[in-house]
């Protein structure tokens, strides 16, 4: 049995453990009466706070429950925010105003030890819902900011206009073609490609421009990149811009997160430029390097949402999300890195769609990721954590009527923000068409502002649209179903055998094609394009994002300016490189040396000469 058919067995048992305190609550008087102590004092200790109109609430919503067993119930099945199972949330509180320190009860100080478990036999005190510890930071907006067009200059003029309101600067990159690829722009035929759907990033120096004005090494500004074949050489860049800007210091103070998630690519977008065993040890160099020396940084961004857009249902999505997880934290265990040094390291990525199922998708993810780390893995309590960003459903965003996009959007974040996202990117409603206009990514960002600032929806409250029945009937149909997929994999042979058996990618192309048939034969209503169309197919005139022709030659003449001043370095630094990779070491710190004076497609042809080319699967 691999690690994934241990989580499988390890939600079953902490299931039949829940159901086990249920009973005990409501046989053993003494348990029971605890329960109702603890759940009595939680409630009475829990701040209150005001709406504008003076309506009084508390800062947590919890059911209206005295019984012990379904206090039991909710205690050990679900927790209580930033308890485990954390299937409420993976912080106590996560986008509500701030609260003075003298008002907080016993709910929101994060140093108190579990009434519950403080009673138990050493036996059971282990399984007891446990907090992980305060995470001190200061509150920050959950929106991410997503911008990637032209060149690098372009773009940073595109983040500053985005975070001009922003407290805290949250920025995510969108790349051109060639750069996913690890492709020169000078490269034969990728001209007309330069700069469009994403910005063009050849060397170091692009990304000392891509982020210039902004204080990489504060707390407040972290840096998301989505970009996964080339990823380890990218990082090595944005490290070694960051060092040209503020020097060395400044390493272990970036925050942010690198996508580099090999196994979305092969199931789902085929942006791979090495083989899979090398793509594989490449990105378990660079997680075992920075999560030493880079103690805010996410190296991996395990990721869902390129699933979902390439056509799999929610369950599949979240299935296939958390078993690359569940393979990649036993890769890097199997390195030799820590759990508890690479488990608090790891992220998660899911779109957000208008199935039913993700009401309560991401709630559900947050649970089996806990158990199965804890239970299957030894993690510590930080090492649980499901820590998740959202972004809504492009595949959703459609041409016809486009501005309905605006209402798609704002149901997709009240679903986003109900399962207690951790961060969230909101689609803009031109995206069918171009690369999104400073209008459209406005009003984008505006929605998540609105729902979070002007609504009341989320800001006075914890919980507040959480545990309808509705919800818990979702989320116990969607976590069988995901283990239900789990076990499919598990007779494959695990994650990486089904990779190579093309198990997830025949069932995403299947469940795409489902969905487009739904849509044709009207099952699936699309407003405006199925349903309520206004009879005519008139195309709306949205200014086209293009890069121009004088921009796509400025970055020719700078990458090749750049080749020339460091074309002797360049070599030496390629041959170390190559060296350090034949001798089965840790290429990381080398590939930092090489991004000084090699541009990316320089470092990925001379790497692919000695491990191969990835070929894509059909």
């Amino acid at each position: 049995m691999s690690k994934l058919g241990q989580v499988v067995e390890a939600v079953e048992k902490y299931n039949r453990f829940v159901l086990d305190q249920v009973k005990r609550a409501r046989t053993d008087e003494k348990f029971g009466h605890e329960l109702i102590t603890r759940w009595s004092q939680t409630k009475a200790k829990t701040p209150v706070t005001h709406t504008p109109t003076g309506l009084p609430l508390p800062r947590l919503a919890l059911p209206e429950i005295d019984e012990p067993g379904e206090i039991a119930r909710y205690l050990f099945g679900e927790g209580l925010p930033g308890e485990f199972p954390f299937l409420n949330g993976a912080y106590r509180e996560m986008y509500l105003e701030p609260v003075r320190e003298n008002e907080l009860g016993s709910y929101g100080r994060n140093g108190d030890k579990n009434e519950v478990a403080a009673e138990m036999s050493p036996a059971n005190r282990s399984k007891v819902p446990t907090r992980p510890p305060r995470q001190s930071r200061p509150p920050e907006e959950p929106t991410r900011l997503f911008s990637g067009l032209m060149l690098a200059e372009d773009t940073n003029e595109r983040f500053h206009y985005l975070t001009q309101h922003q407290r805290t600067h949250r920025l995510s990159t969108a790349f051109d073609g060639p750069t996913l690829y690890g492709i020169d722009s000078d490269a034969d035929g990728v001209f007309g490609k330069i700069g469009e759907g994403g910005v063009a990033i050849d060397t170091v120096e692009d990304m000392v421009r891509l982020y210039d004005g902004f204080d990489l090494g504060s707390p407040n500004f972290s840096a998301s990149m989505t970009i996964s074949g080339p990823a380890p050489i990218i990082m090595a860049m944005y490290i070694a811009a960051a060092k040209r800007r503020f020097g060395p210091k400044v390493v272990p103070k970036l925050r942010g997160t690198i996508q580099a998630d090999i196994f979305k690519e092969v199931q789902a977008q085929n942006e791979t430029i090495f083989p899979i065993e090398a793509s594989l040890r490449f990105l378990t160099d660079m997680v075992e390097f920075t999560t030493r020396e880079l103690p805010r940084w996410y190296p991996i961004s395990i990721s869902g949402y390129h699933i979902g857009e390439a056509g799999s249902t929610p369950v599949q999505q979240a299935a296939y999300t958390l078993s690359n997880g569940f393979a990649y934290a036993e890769m890097f265990a199997g390195r030799g890195i820590p759990v508890d040094q690479f488990g608090p390291r790891l992220s998660f990525f899911l779109d957000c769609g208008l199935d039913a199922e993700y009401i309560a998708l991401a709630r559900v993810s947050r649970r089996i990721w806990a158990i199965g780390m804890r239970d299957a893995y030894g993690a510590g309590p930080r090492g649980q954590l499901f820590k998740l960003h959202t972004q809504t459903s492009g595949r959703s965003l459609i041409a016809a009527e486009f501005k309905n996009n605006l209402t798609r959007t704002a149901a997709e974040l009240i679903l986003a923000y109900m399962n207690a996202t951790n961060s969230c990117h909101s689609n803009s409603a031109d995206e069918p068409f171009t690369t999104p206009s400073e209008e459209w990514i406005r009003l984008a960002a505006h929605g998540q502002a609105i729902l979070l600032e002007e609504s009341g929806i989320f800001k006075h409250t914890m919980n507040m649209l959480s545990g309808s029945p509705g919800m818990k009937a979702v989320e116990r149909a969607v976590e069988a179903a995901i283990l239900d997929e789990f076990r499919e994999i598990e007779r494959l042979g695990g994650v990486l055998a089904a990779v190579e058996d093309r198990f997830q990618r025949s069932q995403i192309q299947n469940a795409a094609h489902r969905y487009e048939q739904q849509i044709y034969d009207g099952t699936r209503p699309i407003i405006g394009l199925n349903r309520y169309r206004n009879g005519t197919d008139e195309i709306p005139e949205v200014k086209l994002a293009r890069t121009p022709r004088a921009k796509q030659q400025l970055q020719v003449d700078r990458l090749a300016k750049f080749k020339k001043k460091n074309a002797g370095k360049a070599k030496r630094a390629l041959d170390k490189l190559v060296d350090v990779v034949d001798r089965g070491e840790n290429c990381f710190p080398a590939l930092l040396e090489a991004v000084e004076v090699s541009s990316l497609g320089q470092i990925t042809g001379r790497l692919q000469e000695v491990v191969g080319r990835f070929r894509p699967m059909v």
